[in-house]
């Protein structure tokens, strides 16, 4: 890009409304940014008490802003399903979907209600199915936006879907299986703009990550005594601010030359910090069978099937389009 984009950058937002999941760290900065603009934002977060305070340090600082809460656990796919339920009758469309919640790292292996590893299942998983929830409220939209979270840890040369112990079952290591939620996520964010294409759903598909940001993830997921969360802690010079590192999902979420299919982050040493542009993609990312594959398989493991025809607005009730639910 030709120049530094900020906030100053960003286009009104008055008018759309976008769902934001998280309600600290980047989803804060990232809610808050979008309601200054004018837009009506929901945050989506598990913890009721964290998320109102969010609500209520919004509105503190942008006392016109249309913001609210919702609650949703993205380690539980009845949770996830009843808040696109409830969304669907409160709300005609969406535009902006930004999957930004995640786990990172916690020290022992652990699961989610459904029997997921937790990082695969909350930060891809949930994710996925949130957004094939969501389907027919974003083809109602205008220009509608998916934008989903990946990291920077994707670039390790050993980042790789492993479809023999897809769930950490037999091996668990921490950072291994974070890095395979996360290559996940920009397969999916990659796979969807492909499958809307295709499908005629009018669906903007776009990844994004900050780059090394202090945000809280380290300190709550393995624990600020740990080797990552003492690296955060007496190495906090190495982390950009962590509005600063929400500026290449906004970028991704609001900006007229966001492409779909894209993928950006900070333009910095490295992509650790800055200011958004085009990020690498590793070459895993763009492995077409394996993003097909996952797909496949995540539809089976969430029972969510996105359905491949175009939309036909005219159906009754919810659908803008069909969402099958296999048994």
């Amino acid at each position: 890009m030709s120049k530094s984009w900020t906030l100053d950058d960003m286009p009104p937002q008055k008018g759309r409304t976008i769902l934001i999941t998280g309600t600290g760290g980047l989803g804060f900065e990232d809610a808050l940014a979008l309601a200054q603009a004018g837009g009506d934002v929901i945050v989506a977060g598990r913890n009721s008490a964290k998320g109102a305070e969010a609500v209520l340090r919004i509105k503190e600082r942008a006392p016109q802003a249309s913001v609210t809460l919702e609650i949703v656990d993205l380690a539980s796919l009845a949770s996830i399903e009843a808040l696109a339920n409830k969304l669907k009758e409160t709300h005609d469309h969406i535009d902006v979907l930004i999957n930004n919640a995640g786990v990172m790292t916690p020290p022992t292996r652990q699961t989610t209600k459904d029997g997921f590893e937790l990082q695969f299942g909350t930060n891809y998983l949930g994710h996925f199915a949130l957004t094939g929830h969501l389907l027919p409220l974003l083809m109602r939209a205008q220009d509608p936006r998916v934008v989903t979270l990946s990291s920077i840890a994707i670039r390790s040369a050993s980042a790789a879907i492993n479809f023999d112990d897809l769930q950490a079952e037999r091996g668990y290591r921490p950072m291994p299986v974070y890095t395979q939620s996360k290559l996940a996520c920009l397969m999916f964010a990659i796979e969807l703009q492909r499958r809307s294409e295709e499908a005629g759903w009018g669906i903007t598909s776009i990844a994004a990550h900050p780059g090394v940001s202090r945000t809280d993830l380290l300190h709550n997921a393995p624990g600020r005594h740990s080797a990552q969360g003492l690296l955060r802690t007496f190495l906090w010079f190495l982390f950009q601010p962590v509005a600063q590192g929400a500026l290449p999902t906004l970028f991704a979420a609001t900006s007229p030359n966001a492409r779909g299919g894209g993928y950006y982050g900070p333009d910095r040493l490295g992509e650790t910090r800055g200011h958004p542009t085009e990020a690498q993609i590793p070459r895993q990312a763009m492995e077409k069978h394996v993003a097909q594959r996952l797909w496949g398989i995540s539809e089976k493991l969430t029972g969510m099937s996105f359905n491949a025809q175009a939309p036909t607005l005219e159906l009754a009730g919810a659908g803008a389009t069909t969402i099958a639910r296999e048994g």
